[in-house]
């Protein structure tokens, strides 16, 4: 059964009539699409996030083993734990459901974080994460990659800005001979009420560092977003993404549902 999210995300497409006849060049996976905001989890903390989202127009064809992205379904479940003030840990198990395939495990990631402590009194937010794990090779010909993402953010009034400009690097699979990739995320919102608000976040992999690959075959995302603040224990993100490049899947939806839990004695969020 689709989640609940995804199925609502899929209907606000439907509203808006959006349809996109474009055939992708190569496959990519997409199970946690997410810019980063600077700020961890308080500790004594649990955030639990589901990230739900269903490739509309993708991939129709085996490249290098991998199944085609086409109408696949991912649901991330990621768990959250405050370290400290300023560090945190947090854990990835990945899925995918498509018709012919039923339900598949994926993989697995792990990611500490830290960020500067509110003592130093920054401009900007500012934190740094990285992010190691495994997927199986039917989903990613790069088995074991790692990740490391600088993160900056700044909310100035109404507006929200935030910047991932993320290195990874495949330690087992086809591309580890190919160095530090560049792969940035950025995200622009504005609130247009307390509890509403909206805006765009960018994807890109840009291939490896000093050597980009060329504009038909870089993976490269745009997504019209809603954020709902409805609550400080919630995180509800709903977007549609379209890829305007040959090498990226055309056409996504996405949903990000989560919820704190308070475990210690300090005062509960509210």
């Amino acid at each position: 059964m689709r989640n609940v999210g995804t199925r609502f995300a899929m209907k606000i497409v439907l509203a808006m009539g959006v349809f996109l006849s474009v055939k992708a060049a190569a496959a990519q996976g997409n199970y946690e699409i997410q810019v980063y905001g600077a700020d961890t989890v308080p500790p004594k903390t649990l955030m639990t996030e589901l990230h739900s989202n269903y490739t509309i127009q993708g991939q129709q064809n085996y490249v290098d083993g991998v199944i085609p992205t086409n109408h696949q379904e991912h649901e991330t479940l990621e768990l959250t734990e405050g370290i400290t003030s300023w560090s945190e840990v947090g854990f990835y198990v990945f899925t995918s459901e498509q018709d012919g395939h039923g339900v598949q495990w994926v993989g697995d990631h792990i990611r500490p974080r830290v960020r500067a402590p509110d003592s130093w009194h920054l401009p900007v937010g500012l934190s740094l994460s990285t992010e190691v794990g495994y997927q199986r090779a039917v989903y990613s010909p790069d088995t074991w990659t790692w990740e490391l993402r600088p993160i900056i953010d700044k909310t100035a009034g109404r507006w929200y800005f935030a910047f991932n400009p993320a290195l990874e690097r495949t330690w087992h699979g086809p591309d580890v001979k190919q160095g530090l990739g560049f792969s940035p995320g950025v995200k622009v919102s504005y609130d247009f009420t307390r509890v509403v608000s909206a805006g765009l976040e960018y994807y890109a992999d840009y291939g490896r560092l000093g050597a980009f690959d060329s504009l038909h075959n870089q993976q490269q995302q745009i997504f019209v977003v809603t954020d709902l603040n409805t609550s400080p224990k919630w995180e509800i993100n709903l977007g549609i993404g379209v890829g305007p490049t040959a090498g990226t899947d055309h056409l996504i939806v996405k949903g990000i549902l989560g919820r704190r839990f308070d475990w210690g004695h300090h005062s509960v969020i509210e």
